[in-house]
């Protein structure tokens, strides 16, 4: 097929990318025929992935407006996806216009698009890279350049550690972000389950086996254990919408639709 002329050399595009299959939940456009076609099996088995994806972006927003009112400054978002509305650094810098970001993601597309939505914004970069290479990612310039280790860090993790394969390297991953940030740092986490669909759930992780991130869910337990030694913010480990919602019409009767787990954390 010929290649889009925002896809660079690197990007395969005879598979899908669990990056640009999320672009295609959310409605975007930097997705391709293989993305689109992969994401319509999987909502075969769960017609609500796109709901859920939304659900996700109004965590992100939430979740994010509360560090920013805890004092927080500067945020560092891993697995960080391809741009769409709503990102980190547009909801930080119009509560506190001083508000710094760094976005890391190893997808090229992603990174790519990142570039162009930062130029000209002094207080945001963005990296390519793997966000389980704890060290090689706070070592890069835009880190060093953006992230004052003396303050508090936003380290958010949103729907990404599903995409890590053992709760080992989930927890070493966390721990290792989280050992070179000071006390008074967040955790913002937000993770898939399959505790409440089952089998089509299931579907859903086969499927992602064709993807350059194969899906792996984890229970409440295992969601929590990833906050060990920090201090969880109320309600806790919660579903989605049930996190701090901005008003009750946001929490329907069965939040547990949203599949995914979120959790704020603070590095006491």
């Amino acid at each position: 097929m010929e290649r889009p002329t925002w896809a660079p050399g690197e990007v395969d595009l005879e598979r899908p990318s669990a990056a640009r299959v999320y672009d295609y939940y959310l409605g975007g456009y930097h997705n391709l025929a293989v993305d689109r076609e992969f994401a319509e099996q999987a909502m075969l088995a769960m017609p609500e992935l796109p709901l859920i994806m939304r659900t996700n972006r109004a965590f992100l927003r939430r979740s994010v407006r509360h560090l920013v009112s805890q004092g927080v400054r500067q945020f560092l978002d891993l697995g960080s996806g391809i741009p769409t509305v709503g990102n980190v650094h547009e909801i930080a810098q119009a509560a506190a216009p001083e508000s710094r970001v760094v976005y890391v993601d190893k997808d090229p597309v992603a990174v790519a698009h990142s570039q162009v939505m930062l130029e000209g914004n002094a207080g945001a970069g963005v990296l390519l890279a793997d966000m389980r290479d704890v060290q090689s990612v706070l070592a890069d310039e835009a880190v060093a350049r953006l992230i004052d280790p003396a303050e508090p860090v936003g380290v958010l993790m949103f729907a990404v550690l599903h995409f890590v394969d053992t709760d080992k390297m989930a927890r070493d991953t966390v721990r290792g972000y989280m050992a070179a940030v000071p006390s008074g740092s967040y955790l913002v986490v937000s993770h898939g389950t399959h505790e409440v669909v089952g089998e089509r759930g299931k579907q859903v992780e086969r499927l992602y086996t064709r993807t350059d991130n194969p899906f792996y869910p984890r229970n409440q337990a295992q969601v929590s254990a990833l906050a060990d030694g920090l201090e969880l913010i109320e309600p806790g480990v919660v579903y989605l919408p049930s996190w701090r919602p901005d008003s009750p019409e946001e929490v329907e009767d069965h939040p547990e639709k949203s599949s995914t787990y979120a959790m704020v954390a603070r590095k006491p």
